[in-house]
């Protein structure tokens, strides 16, 4: 399969960051076969040996690379709205766990179905799961990547006990604790890592520690280092969590990172080769260390202790504005983490940290768009350090693309539209569909001093001014809506998704206790 798009506005976020104005791209089978100013050489398309590529005109759209959600909990959409107005712990103990430990039959499968499409039509083609639970159905979850065409990441979780009397926290879900073992995520990596055309790849999602003994997440670092398992978790979320690593552990967010090694490892040097070449090889991937490291949050550190072991362990951030702003988590102190003019030796000598960009869940957040996620990541630090400099729009978008490549160590296949990547791209339409809130931007002022392609898409769109998505050099999206199904498949996924959350509800509230959402302030239902 060929297409050409044609006449497109295209914000490549390749090493150049280059913006390419009336621009062409060609797509052949999975990949970026070339792109440029239009118009396009005739050499690029004319063959015999294949068909005439499928012309799609751009005029008046923004093309950027595809969005990649490095922290979307891809089964809770179906608790949107149940868990209102609590503090992070409450938002667990009293709502979520005891709501995601009645899960049962196909309602992981639903779920999954609802976030993938939401995600798919607000620009998303890649994203990370932090924690699939044993209840969600873990084949029902990869069922649903694999038919909708997305590119995932699926974090299976390794749970420890986390029930805590002493810091008032029960979890439901740690009756299943058997089948959430190493073990178990090992077997599931060996059966299902790089399923789906290499779409679906499985990483360890390590349960938030909360009392767990040390030594059970050495046990899971030094697993995933030998079987080259990426590894992702809550850390440091909320400021509890900062005083359950100091008095528990006696320690640091990331002190604990690095004595568990659940951070990257480096690869041993290989033996040299017979001849006189020393020159270094890596992994397959292209990669001389273990695995990699997605830390979510990230928002109540220690920052003179945090920082440097961040840069020097390869960790990446996974930042998540909206989530920690309605579970008054804090705010990530991004821009510390992203100033790379300090002058502590070990941190200057290392390289930057790598700040993607995540949505996290339904219940917390009520979105997986994005778009939404850019701008509230872009303006959220400009207040909270009275610096209007801070996080720019680039910046914010190089956070959901290149940045959450880099993350997920696929940075050479995604995160940038280059010749050879995989076509994963979204076209933006910021009138078509008459909205007003993108003008007067004019993809015909080049340079004139108007307002920028970026500016546009992070502060003057949402993910419903997205109009065409492709994924491995497939469209899954066209005219803002799945290719598959089309608006009648969409009408079934959601039914399908309000079936399965009454479900949910009447097991959890079938005894004594009460989850669900509640009107406030005075306000009644009639």
């Amino acid at each position: 399969m060929t297409t050409l798009f044609l006449h497109a506005t295209i914000i490549t976020v390749n090493t150049a960051r280059e913006v390419i104005h009336d621009g062409y791209l060609l797509v052949r089978g999975q990949h970026i076969a070339a792109i440029g100013k239009c118009p396009p050489p005739s050499s690029i398309t004319s063959s015999d040996s294949e068909p005439e590529p499928e012309t799609i005109n751009c005029t008046g759209q923004i093309m950027i690379p595809g969005l990649i959600n490095t922290h979307a909990h891809l089964v809770q959409s179906l608790l949107r709205g149940l868990a209102e107005d609590l503090p992070l712990h409450n938002w667990l103990c009293d709502a979520i766990w005891p709501l995601e430990s009645v899960y049962e039959g196909d309602d992981g499968y639903h779920a999954a179905r609802l976030t993938i499409t939401e995600m798919l039509r607000t620009g998303t083609t890649t994203f990370l799961d932090p924690m699939v639970t044993y209840r969600a159905g873990w084949e029902g979850v990869c069922r649903a990547v694999g038919e909708m065409g997305i590119r995932g990441c699926l974090g299976k979780l390794v749970k420890f006990p986390e029930t805590n009397r002493q810091l008032s926290i029960t979890d439901p879900r740690d009756r299943d604790l058997i089948n959430m073992s190493v073990a178990t995520l090992i077997h599931h990596h060996q059966q299902y890592h790089g399923q789906h055309d290499g779409r679906l790849h499985v990483w360890a999602a390590a349960g938030t520690p909360r009392g767990a003994p040390a030594s059970l997440y050495r046990d899971l670092g030094d697993a995933c280092a030998s079987h080259g398992i990426s590894i992702t978790m809550h850390c440091a979320e909320a400021p509890r969590d900062r005083e359950i690593f100091h008095d528990v552990y006696g320690c640091s967010a990331m002190q604990f990172i690095r004595d568990t090694k659940l951070c990257p490892q480096p690869l041993p040097p290989p033996p040299p080769p017979p001849s006189t070449s020393t020159t270094r090889t890596t992994t397959q991937s292209g990669s001389s260390q273990t695995h990699h490291l997605v830390l979510a949050h990230m928002v109540n550190l220690d920052l003179e202790i945090d920082i440097p072991l961040l840069r020097s362990t390869k960790t990446a951030i996974a930042h998540n504005p909206s989530s920690n702003l309605k579970l008054a988590s804090g705010i990530a102190p991004i821009p510390a983490l992203l100033d790379t003019t300090t002058k502590i030796p070990e941190v200057s000598s290392s390289p930057p940290i790598t700040i993607s960009l995540g949505t996290d869940g339904a219940p917390c957040s009520n979105h997986y768009d994005m778009i939404r996620e850019m701008h509230l990541a872009s303006i959220l630090h400009k207040g909270a350090n009275h610096d209007a400099s801070l996080i720019p729009a680039e910046t914010a978008l190089e956070m959901a693309t290149i940045n959450g490549a880099r993350a997920l160590g696929l940075e050479t296949e995604i995160g940038s539209l280059e010749v050879g990547k995989k076509a994963d791209l979204v076209l933006v339409d910021p009138y078509g569909r008459g909205g007003v809130g993108a003008a007067p931007w004019d993809w015909e002022d080049i340079g004139g001093g108007g307002v920028t392609a970026v500016t546009t898409v992070v502060h003057g769109c949402t993910g419903r001014d997205v109009g065409v998505v492709m994924v491995d050099g497939v469209v899954v999206v066209r005219d803002g809506e799945m290719v598959k199904g089309g608006r009648e498949g969409e009408g079934e996924v959601v039914r399908q998704a309000r079936m399965a959350v009454r479900g949910i509800r009447g097991r959890c509230n079938s005894g004594a206790g009460r989850v669900g959402g509640v009107l406030k302030c005075g306000w009644k239902d009639v």
